[in-house]
């Protein structure tokens, strides 16, 4: 499997001293481990990952990694099939065997699009095969282990390392070439999500399972931002905080039919589940935080 296919960091492990309330995380990564300080995994080798939990006997394991791209899982079925579904799977057994709690990130992408808002027992029904190999995903990390808890999420944005971690931020080169004319989607609705509302759901979550032996932490979860952006919506906001132009970028209000692979429409996930157990599910306002973030680079 290619470098490009690996997305980072691979796995994120909270280590709970709940006597004292310290919780050590340790992060890995392939590709860029030397560079950040990560520990270096790759997760598809299993008796690599078997040794790393072995010898580190985490309380909780994140497991983030996917190919998280439709269109390049779409031309790419058995890498994407090795990371998205084969990888949980090996995870849920390490971690069921050693009663540690297993966070899978999963998508909205599972489901059509066709009537948000979604709870978590609605049905699944990808249009594209990422979406397809998340719910397979999912699906092995049950059979394994039904107390895993798998947290579905949406469009994600945040510090990173480059623009294009991100389907968000990498909007931001679009903003600023102004040398290329392009045409942007204005037709599905995101809900786009920052990482660090994220972290800190997940580790409420592991809280409550694991230092207050909550058993309602488990099972299928929802997380979401709650404003509704299109791409171009978001390159609207970037641009006004920027105070550039956009005329090189075309509102597109219909799905594109040389689009690689189809998305839904409007996937947004309801936090109603993570409410009913008493998780904080606030979000920091998107135009604020960009605001912050582009003003003080």
């Amino acid at each position: 499997m290619s470098e490009t296919r690996r997305r980072e960091p691979h796995l994120l492990c909270f280590f709970l001293e709940t006597y004292i309330h310290v919780y050590t995380v340790v992060g890995t990564a392939l590709s860029r481990a030397d560079k950040t300080g990560l520990v270096k995994l790759d997760l598809t080798d299993s008796q690599a990952v078997e040794t790393f939990i072995q010898d580190h006997n985490p309380d909780v394991v994140v497991h983030c990694a996917a190919e998280r791209r439709p269109d390049v899982a779409e031309k790419d079925h058995e890498g994407t099939l090795k990371l998205n579904v084969q990888v949980p799977r090996t995870l849920a057994t390490l971690c069921k065997a050693r009663n540690a709690m297993l966070v899978y990130i999963s998508t909205d992408y599972v489901f059509d699009g066709t009537s948000p808002p979604y709870q978590v027992d609605d049905k699944p029904n990808p249009l594209n095969f990422y979406g397809k190999s998340k719910l397979g995903g999912e699906e092995a990390v049950r059979e394994v282990d039904p107390q895993a808890v798998i947290l579905r999420v949406p469009v994600l944005y945040g510090v990173t390392e480059y623009n294009g971690e991100s389907a968000v931020n990498i909007l931001l080169d679009v903003i600023k070439n102004r040398s290329k004319e392009c045409d942007m989607d204005n037709f599905g609705l995101r809900y786009p999500t920052h990482v660090e509302d994220i972290a800190r759901v997940i580790k409420d979550m592991s809280v409550k399972r694991i230092q207050q032996g909550d058993s309602n932490i488990s099972g299928t979860f929802h997380y979401s931002g709650e404003e509704m952006y299109t791409k171009y919506t978001m390159c609207e906001t970037f641009a006004k905080i920027l105070n550039s132009s956009i005329d090189h970028i075309r509102p597109q209000n219909e799905i594109s039919s040389s689009a690689a692979t189809s998305r839904p429409k409007d996937a947004h996930l309801s936090n109603d589940r993570l409410k009913q157990v008493g998780i904080d599910t606030k979000h920091v306002p998107f135009e604020q935080w960009w605001t912050t973030y582009l003003t003080s680079a």
